[in-house]
């Protein structure tokens, strides 16, 4: 009996140097259907790495951004657990085991990779700060990992509408939807590892975009929540 039921989406941009090491990660957990890449317009070998370790490939021509990227993954697998993941986890990626038993057991509709606590890296605690704040403020829930990407759902429990956020916004208001939808949610601890963010103009500059494109979501939200309602741009 086949009890391969996941299936696993994973959204690049230029990750040549991490992809292979991710993909071979994956291919040892034998719960694994299918392996979706989306290269979402890397100018380097991304797209050519991921076709040798074997993944399929949907290959846009211009980067648009994760959350587009992910809407054309999850089109094109079939399973009833779904996993997104980093490409840049590297070997540490095989943690994801440990999100598909919570899905499994029938205990959460989504599960979410909770990283361990690291020291604030200069403005990353400012912006997973905002993000708390904004769930709590939007649902009423507290929940840690709020910006993780690592994340399985149950196939039901995915709709194409959580994933229109751009840029940085895209687990934010992820999160918030599944949440007011009445998703069950778990945080599961990870010993994952991926590529950190510099403390040079470079990282602070990142930190600043994922700030402004959460904090975007976040008042759009509230603007909503108040009462007056207005569609959010979706890549």
């Amino acid at each position: 009996m086949d009890n391969r039921d996941v299936g696993i989406v994973i959204p690049a941009y230029n990750e040549e140097q991490r992809i292979g090491t991710t993909l071979r990660a994956l291919k040892s957990l034998p719960w694994v259907r299918e392996v979706v890449v989306v290269d979402d317009g890397s100018t380097d070998n991304t797209a050519q790495v991921a076709l040798r370790e074997g993944a399929s490939l949907i290959k846009l021509a211009r980067n648009h951004g994760k959350g587009y990227a992910l809407r054309q993954g999850l089109k094109a697998v079939s399973s009833p657990i779904v996993l997104v993941l980093d490409a840049d986890l590297g070997q540490s990626a095989i943690e994801a085991a440990k999100l598909i038993q919570p899905i499994r057991e029938g205990m959460a509709d989504v599960a979410i990779a909770r990283f361990a606590a690291l020291p604030d890296r200069h403005g990353f605690g400012l912006v997973k700060g905002l993000s708390r704040i904004g769930v709590r403020l939007l649902t009423g829930k507290d929940l840690n990992a709020v910006l993780s990407g690592q994340r399985a759902f149950r196939r039901e429990a995915i709709n194409p509408e959580f994933f229109k956020y751009k840029r940085f916004g895209i687990e934010f208001g992820m999160t918030v939807d599944l949440l007011n939808h009445g998703l069950r949610i778990c945080e599961v601890d990870v010993e994952m590892s991926h590529r950190v963010t510099g403390l040079d103009l470079a990282g602070i500059l990142h930190r600043a975009k994922q700030f402004k494109d959460i904090f975007a979501v976040l008042m759009v939200k509230l603007w909503e929540k108040a009462g007056t309602k207005k569609v959010y741009e979706v890549d």
